[in-house]
């Protein structure tokens, strides 16, 4: 079951409720640069059929430009940080108030482009229960600071108190080793507590089924289990009080990121 939501402070999104009685935990999770999308649509009814309320929220329901254009990939915008998380944050409060949800247990997901709002989010507030990457936050745009992004990637991790799930693909064109091993050595610095897998073979966007180049059923199958593993450790609250670090890459012994292409 999903539901419209249109609220008069400017939130709009889809929210999808699992079958039965809706459990404490909920996922907000963020679209890519394309926009709301058919694709994120379709990964939150999926949180919605394994028993999580999810949420996806329009983070561009209130830029004006070119819709079809993004929607379809020919134009790409960036938000400044502080709309995104104003936005986040109006869907935290959904999801804690509605009769529907009453949600206790907040994690963000965020996807490619937006990979970094969860991690900025959870640098500003202390009420967010986990942190999901997939193949985001890591590349060098992240890390740079600028007038859209006022904090670099490097200070904002060591603010980040939630565990946090990191899944990156070994072929992505956007994120190298590199990208991966220095973020997670700045989450190692700062004593943060993750669990980050890097599939072989797998491009950027490998969960997408309406990218035919992209998707990789397999790597899609794998990746949505370890997701599901990390949400319901942290649902029944088994992550430990401590630092936990859980690092697993799966690489070739040639591996070389210029040879990484652009899938479609």
């Amino acid at each position: 079951m999903h539901h419209h939501i249109a609220l008069d402070n400017g939130l709009e999104g889809q929210l999808f409720l699992p079958r039965g009685r809706p459990g404490k935990t909920a996922v907000i999770i963020l679209h890519e640069r394309y926009g709301l999308v058919q694709h994120t649509l379709d990964l939150a009814r999926k949180l919605a059929d394994d028993g999580y309320v999810a949420f996806a929220p329009n983070l561009f329901a209130q830029w004006d430009g070119d819709k079809e254009a993004l929607n379809a990939g020919r134009l790409r915008v960036i938000l400044p940080d502080h709309e995104c998380t104003r936005t986040i944050g109006q869907a935290i409060d959904l999801l804690r108030g509605d009769d529907r949800t009453k949600s206790e247990q907040i994690c963000l997901m965020g996807v490619c482009q937006s990979g970094r709002y969860p991690l900025v989010v959870a640098s500003q507030r202390d009420d967010i229960s986990a942190c999901i990457v997939f193949y985001g936050a890591a590349q060098q745009r992240d890390w740079d600071a600028g007038e859209l992004q006022p904090l670099p990637m490097s200070e904002i991790l060591p603010k980040v108190g939630a565990p946090c799930l990191f899944v990156f693909g070994e072929t992505d064109h956007t994120i190298s080793l590199d990208h991966v091993r220095r973020m997670r050595n700045y989450l190692e610095d700062g004593r943060k507590s993750y669990r980050m897998h890097v599939v072989a073979d797998a491009p950027h966007g490998f969960l997408n089924d309406t990218m035919p180049g992209r998707y990789r059923p397999e790597d899609t199958r794998f990746a949505w289990r370890l997701l599901l593993d990390f949400l319901g450790e942290i649902a029944e609250a088994r992550w430990p009080r401590g630092v936990q670090w859980e690092f697993m890459c799966d690489s070739s012994k040639d591996y070389d990121f210029s040879r990484n292409v652009r899938l479609e």
